[in-house]
């Protein structure tokens, strides 16, 4: 008499399905050599793939093979080993056993068929799904552990889905580091710092999606730290057909956060990404200054920046004066805003359009010398490969690979792209001669600067994006960028300048 049985095979991930895996092939050849050995005839087979052994009942597969199970031409059950059947962590489960008994089906294994109408296969067949359970929680436990162990040695410890954007770790030599895509993290911060705090528009000058950019933001491994503040919740969440479901992030206590230096030169600074969190909290929590309804009153936010070379932080003061701050603390003053705001507006409205003031006090001690940028020659490649996969995506379609909705969609994307490089590639150029025509050309715009509105001033301002230097009320002088010449250079084309001031307010 022929014996029908039903083959079962179970992966516990999506990804040990894969075709280039060899977990399923190798339970198909396994289930074949039993049958072979008992005599034995495969009718059906039940594959499950992304179903753990602890949720395997909830699996609609599971509820077939039990259907068929009742079935009086099936003789029997084959699989490589017990733990394809179930990794039981809840006594419940073992109502699949009695399912076993009561349909009189055999489980046949390499090692043997366990009849669980029989004394000795129920204490058998109840050994083995006590010890495949248990297994099951030591691998969980192992596993955890030696995550954290390498998580604690800065290392990564985990697939590379979970690193930030911009962000690569390689294996072999457990080095961080940070990919040519980390340029358009240090434009968002540039912006977020400069007063645009919309993350759409950022995200629309960078390339990113807003939420991408929010991330971005909070992340403290551009500031050149890993910390990990969070693990996910032990408890169970299953998803209705038993796969593998995704258990919420829970915070950890105090004693568990893991805080551990991986780059010692950062992205950003400590003082820039503190300054972004500062700004950060005020919008998530409404602040009145954050308010489209408020009056907001303070034009330099975000330009200014401290002798000691600190971000200037602002104290708004609904009652009282509002002041600028060093988020360093170095010591130096707090300057009033109704006294520093005018000082400034004077600098740019009737120093700075003087040309006579220009040829006297700047060009004479212009410097090309600006702060190092190693980003100009990182953008200029990924440019290039760019370039390199859009001729790759167009060859693709005229070979008749891919249809030409494909091919717009692939196209836009890299264009995105590669228009955020450019603008960051076009902001770090090598550094030309400063001259007279050109500084002229690019204050002429801030002729009537002290009478337009703050917005008016802060867009203004967006095209030359100055870092200026003030203290005590004394404007040191300010890096600008942005200047055009009068041989038709585009505005936005330029380096970054040094210009010497030393105007002090009356």
């Amino acid at each position: 008499m022929t014996k029908r049985v039903i083959q079962l095979l179970r992966v516990s991930t999506a990804a040990q399905a894969a075709h280039d895996r060899v977990s399923l092939p190798t339970q198909r050849a396994i289930n074949q050599r039993t049958a072979e050995m008992y005599g034995l005839t495969i009718v059906r087979t039940i594959e499950m793939s992304d179903v753990s052994g602890a949720m395997i009942l909830l699996a609609p597969e599971m509820q077939q093979l039990i259907t068929m199970m009742h079935d009086s031409e099936i003789h029997g059950v084959v699989a490589r080993e017990f733990s394809r059947l179930m990794r039981p962590e809840n006594l419940a489960d073992f109502g699949l056993l009695q399912t076993f008994a009561e349909t009189n089906t055999i489980l046949y294994l390499p090692e043997g068929p366990i009849d669980f109408a029989t004394d000795d296969g129920r204490m058998l067949g109840g050994m083995k799904a006590l010890m495949s359970g248990r297994e099951r929680t030591d691998l969980k436990k192992r596993i955890w552990q030696i995550k954290e162990e390498k998580r604690r040695k800065g290392e990564l410890g985990q697939s590379k889905i979970v690193l930030p954007f911009g962000v690569d770790y390689n294996y072999e030599t457990q080095q961080w580091s940070y990919t040519p895509d980390a340029q358009r993290v240090k434009e968002a911060y540039r912006l977020f710092l400069t007063g645009l705090t919309n993350y759409r528009e950022i995200a629309r000058r960078v390339a990113m999606s807003p939420r991408t950019v929010g991330n971005v933001l909070r992340n403290p491994i551009y500031k050149g730290w890993r910390i990990i503040d969070e693990k996910r919740d032990s408890s169970w969440r299953v998803s209705p057909n038993g796969r593998q479901f995704d258990r919420k992030k829970v915070k950890r206590a105090p004693e568990d956060v893991i805080r551990v230096q991986v780059f010692t030169e950062p992205l950003v600074s400590e003082d820039e990404f503190n300054q972004a969190q500062r700004i950060i909290q005020l919008k998530e929590k409404n602040h009145w200054c954050m308010n489209e309804s408020t009056e907001h009153r303070f034009v330099y936010n975000g330009f200014l920046r401290c002798e000691c070379e600190a971000v200037l932080w602002t104290l708004p003061q609904p009652r009282y004066a509002d002041y600028y701050l060093c988020s360093k603390k170095c010591g130096s003053k707090y300057q009033r805003r109704d006294v520093l705001d005018p000082h400034l507006d004077n600098v740019f409205s009737k120093r700075l359009t003087s040309p006579s003031f220009l040829k006297r006090h700047v060009i004479p001690a212009v410097t090309k010398k600006r702060r190092p940028d190693n980003g100009a020659a990182q953008a200029q490649r990924q440019l290039e490969a760019l370039d390199s996969k859009r001729k790759r995506i167009l060859d693709a379609y005229f070979e008749g690979v891919i249809s030409s909705a494909e091919r717009d969609e692939r196209v836009s994307l890299i264009d995105r792209e590669r228009k955020a490089f450019e603008t960051i590639a076009r902001r770090q150029q090598p550094e030309k001669g400063l001259t007279l025509e050109m500084l002229v050309d690019a204050f002429a715009p801030f002729v009537e600067f002290d009478l337009l509105n703050r917005d008016d001033k802060r867009a203004l301002l967006t095209i030359i994006t100055p870092e200026i230097t003030v203290a005590n009320y004394e404007v040191k002088g300010m890096f600008i960028a942005g200047v055009g010449s009068h041989t038709g250079m585009e505005a936005h084309a330029s380096t970054r300048f040094w210009i010497p001031l030393s105007l002090k307010a009356a």
